[in-house]
């Protein structure tokens, strides 16, 4: 054998299989962001309400009067408000440990349970629903912060959009599967013995078995990577990781550009999340529609989406991620437009306005994942995404208390949606400011081909 003969690079080859079993991590929880959070969860929930207190009656709570339709906007308020709290303590934690894989899914496990126990919302009980949901949406949010911190890790800057989106892509057809199962379930239900209602549940019940099931994958195939680059902080694992985020947003202020980034995408997210998380109550409470229907344009969405972060991905390698983002955002303007005007009980209008939603979703989110990846210093990947995901999983609370407050004093979903355009025009042009560039230097990461 020749001495001098070149090793193979295996980086590649290890990368690439790494990246397949990450894949997985939006597979198994998009299970629960479409057939709970997206579909179900909303107008079950209020149903649950009005048995409890009648259509037009109150919930009163610690002193508040609650519409129930407004009831799931305050939910997620308030699960987004404790995450604010919460994930930044877990991203300073998982940058200081090798081991986020098991990290990840021991939170995606806690998330499954407490959304199998949605299965048992039935009756009166709303509360015991809202916390069920409040526990299964922090717990998931905090497993896609470690997932989302993988991402620059087990990819380089060149490969990010491609791995991002192809993540997305994995999450709306593994979504979107369960999803025509329950979509047949909930329209078929007199056909297989079952009343509405438990074939509601029973579908809120598979979305938490999926998500548990597929998250091995990942959990077996991505490898346990050294932390790099932390903080030198004293004390034990949870004190270094409070010291930690406490230096990093000291520090924040010599990343201008990740700040004006995080700026933009607080605003802009908080109008996506919104509309998707109170699309299915529009769809049934403002439009006419019964819940198969809804649950079929929701699964047409998934199967869109897959093509529209793949076709995203493939422009951004050609004119950079900023530009396709504002692109997507100017598509949200119009989706949210059309919605204060589009007509009752039109089937095809409601259809359209689906696809325009699947076109623009998982391209926007997608590649604003991978944009905001080439701002973050290394070893600080956790801290930052978690401070993205405060803005990001079950919806920032912005845009939810304005929809809820806005259905409360119009007692119309219409105006409601259409409130929520403030938020794209305001993230476009916060996003406008981002310069690209600069951004990646200060980060001391490497420049894309294409930016």
């Amino acid at each position: 054998m020749n001495a001098s003969a070149p090793i193979a690079d295996l980086g590649p080859l290890n990368r690439a299989r790494e990246q397949r079993a990450w894949y997985f991590t939006d597979w198994a929880a998009s299970a629960f962001q479409t057939t709970v959070a997206g579909v179900l969860f909303a107008p079950y929930l209020i149903s649950v309400a009005e048995n409890a207190v009648g259509e037009h009656g109150r919930i009163h709570l610690l002193g508040l009067s609650i519409a129930p339709g407004s009831l799931p906007s305050y939910v997620i308020t308030l699960s987004t408000v404790l995450s604010v709290f919460f994930y930044p303590v877990i991203g300073a934690y998982a940058d200081r440990i090798a081991r986020k894989p098991d990290l990840l899914v021991a939170f995606s496990w806690i998330g499954a349970a407490a959304a199998g126990g949605l299965f048992f919302m039935s009756g009166e009980n709303w509360l015991y629903g809202s916390i069920a949901f409040i526990v299964a949406n922090l717990a998931g949010g905090a497993a896609i912060v470690v997932s989302d911190s993988i991402l620059p890790v087990i990819s380089t800057e060149d490969e990010r959009d491609r791995v991002s989106s192809n993540g997305w892509a994995y999450g709306y057809a593994g979504g979107g599967l369960l999803l025509a199962v329950n979509f047949l379930m909930v329209s078929l239900h007199d056909s297989i013995g079952l009343d509405k209602e438990m074939a509601v549940r029973l579908s809120l019940l598979s979305a938490a078995v999926w998500w548990a099931a597929f998250m091995v994958i990942p959990w077996r195939g991505i490898r346990r990577h050294e932390p790099v680059a932390v903080e030198a902080v004293e004390g034990g694992v949870l004190t270094r990781s409070f010291g930690q985020l406490w230096a990093t947003l000291k520090d924040l202020r010599n990343y201008p550009v990740a700040l004006t980034f995080l700026a933009a995408y607080l605003f802009f997210n908080d109008g996506i999340q919104t509309v998707i998380n109170s699309a299915s109550t529009f769809g049934t409470k403002e439009l006419g529609f019964g819940d198969g229907f809804v649950l079929g344009t929701y699964l047409l969405v998934q199967l869109v989406g897959i093509g529209g972060a793949i076709l995203f991905a493939r422009v951004a390698g050609r004119h950079g991620a900023k530009k396709v983002i504002l692109a997507g955002l100017v598509g949200w303007m119009a989706i949210v437009t059309v919605a204060l005007v589009v007509p009752e009980k039109k089937m095809v209008a409601f259809l359209l306005l689906g696809v325009a939603i699947g076109i623009v979703l998982g391209g926007t989110q997608a590649l604003a994942r991978s944009y905001f990846s080439l701002f973050i210093p290394r070893g600080k990947e956790a801290e930052y995404f978690s401070l993205y995901h405060a803005m990001d999983r079950g919806t920032s609370w912005f845009g939810t208390l304005t929809f809820g407050l806005v259905y409360q004093f119009a007692d119309s979903y219409r105006p409601a949606i259409f409130a929520l355009i403030a938020f794209f025009v305001l993230g476009a042009l916060l996003l406008l400011r981002v310069d690209t560039e600069r951004g990646i230097r200060e980060a001391g990461n490497a420049r894309p081909a294409v930016i």
